[in-house]
């Protein structure tokens, strides 16, 4: 069994209109909802063995903040450029190849692509808000063979659980 975790970047900042789309940093709500959702995380007891986030400074903050709250060790966050304006089919490469040691990995990057990946996993989710986290557990022995329920090739099972948060949800004990 494999758990994958989804994030999209908490709320950026368009302060600065003069500045790259890909060095705009979080706001203030940003900052503030990304360690919320990390804390959500460790009260489930989801603690990924990896992170790996786009290389935009909003993605990378916020896979930062949420590994200060998991108590996550900044070398295992991974920055990989493959996320930034990825495709669902770059992403599915990417969880396709992490190493099957990994039993959970959390991959933060950006809309529409991380609402398009999890409608794919799961028809339950129709949107990832900003900071938003999609939970699925995966009956797969190997990353290898992760596909989404919605793809080509055989018929892939669904997801054993899924999951959903956001911080404008009410916080339930229970998703």
């Amino acid at each position: 069994m494999k758990t994958l975790v989804l994030m999209r970047h908490a709320k950026s900042s368009w302060d600065s209109p003069g500045l790259a789309d890909h060095d705009r940093p979080l706001n203030e709500r940003g900052r503030e909802d990304a360690p919320r959702m990390g804390r959500r995380l460790m009260e489930r007891g989801i603690e990924p063995a990896v992170i790996i986030t786009s290389t935009a400074e909003r993605a990378r903050s916020t896979a930062a903040l949420v590994a200060g709250e998991l108590g996550i060790p900044t070398e295992r966050i991974v920055a990989d450029e493959r996320l930034y304006a990825a495709s669902v089919d770059t992403m599915l490469r990417v969880i396709r190849s992490l190493d099957d040691r990994l039993e959970c990995a959390m991959l933060v990057g950006h809309n529409p692509e991380m609402t398009d990946l999890a409608t794919r996993f799961s028809r339950t989710i129709e949107a990832m808000p900003t900071a938003a986290i999609a939970v699925f557990s995966l009956e797969a022995a190997s990353w290898a063979d992760v596909r989404p329920a919605m793809s080509a090739g055989p018929p892939a099972a669904p997801p054993a659980a899924v999951a959903f948060d956001a911080p404008d949800r009410t916080h339930e004990r229970e998703w």
